[in-house]
Order: C-alpha cells, then structure tokens, then sequence
C-alpha cells in the first residue's frame, strides 16, 4: 500500500510539473519531457596497500589510495598471486553479471584505491601488465598497447571517478580492466 501511494505521489508531481512547464511556454506549439534512460551500477574494487604501491620502487608517491579499513593486499602479493593463477578476490567488479534492457546506461564507479580499465573484449584473456596475467594467458587485442592505445586510455577509470557506457546492442557483451584482467562482468543486453 505504501508503495502505490509513493507513485501515485510521483504520478501527481509529475503532472503538476508538466502543467507548470506548459503554463510558461504557452506560447510555444510543443513541450517535452525528457526523461533520464535507465541505469545498472557496477562497482571496480580493490584492496591496493598504500605503503607498498606508493613506495617509489612500485608505482611511485600518490599512486594507491585505498582508504578502507580493511585488509591490504601488498605489491608483491599481487603479482605472487597473479602468477600462481589465484589473483585477489577483493579485486574486482561487482556485480560479475548484469542483464539489462537495451537503452540501459550502464555506470561504472571506481571506488577502489588504484585505476582501473573497463574495457569491452570480445573474449576475456590477460591485460597488457603481463606479470599480472593467468599462467599462459596472452593479452587480449582490445587491451594490447595499454594506455597509449586510445581505445584502452578512454576506458580508464581514476579512483573515486566513474563512467557511463550507453548505446549497447542487444546479446552478451564482455568487459575487463586492462591491468587487472581477472577482473570481468558480461552483461547481457535484452
């Protein structure tokens, strides 16, 4: 019961605000609404280790800024893991699988402590850091060249940031981070 008084007060404001709009733009012919496509979240984490990332012989000052209260996961022991064919758990997107409807903008947020790629693959392989592949496992060719490659640089995500992908085509579509290739979603357009 709750519910259906919550839309029929939607259902009323909405129609007091396209009365409003009509009732300023008397003059002209033709008022629209637009109104926002639906949206799916998928969320990129991670569980970098600030001291061992941002040690100058990792990645350098500034770059990991995990702020959880959690557990780490150092440098070392990424790539250990990675090697091993065991990468991190705590690594990835969430949710691994989405099915939306077609026109659906699908939102990527970052709120990991390091950058991430969410980039489309035809079929999921390695990244283009090659210590942090699967055993045997060769770079896909959508994340070869890293981010001098313009395609894999526009699918970068900076921590903190998010991304929208729009206009996917109905069937499955698969996406990867380029550094961290253990980290995948399909999400199936209906």
């Amino acid at each position: 019961m709750k519910n259906h008084l919550k839309c029929l007060l939607g259902l009323l404001l909405l129609t007091a605000a396209t009365h409003v709009l009509a009732q300023q733009h008397s003059s002209q012919e033709h008022v629209s609404l637009v109104l926002a496509p639906p949206a799916a979240q998928v969320v990129a984490l991670d569980e970098c280790d600030p001291t061992t990332f941002n040690d100058p012989a990792a990645l350098g000052p500034d770059f990991c800024k995990n702020v959880s209260l959690g557990s780490f996961t150092t440098f070392s022991d990424l790539f250990t893991e990675a090697a091993a064919g065991t990468p991190d758990p705590k690594w990835d997107f969430e949710p691994d699988a989405l099915k939306i409807r077609q026109g659906t903008t699908v939102r990527i947020v970052d709120q990991g402590g390091e950058p991430h790629t969410f980039t489309e693959v035809k079929k999921f392989g390695g990244g283009f850091v090659t210590g942090l592949n699967a055993p045997g496992e060769t770079t896909v060719p959508e994340c070869v060249g890293g981010f001098a490659e313009v395609g894999v640089a526009k699918t970068r995500i900076l921590q903190g940031s998010a991304m929208e992908v729009t206009n996917l085509t109905k069937g499955q579509h698969n996406f990867q981070c380029c550094i961290h290739p253990w980290m995948r979603v399909k999400v199936e357009v209906k």
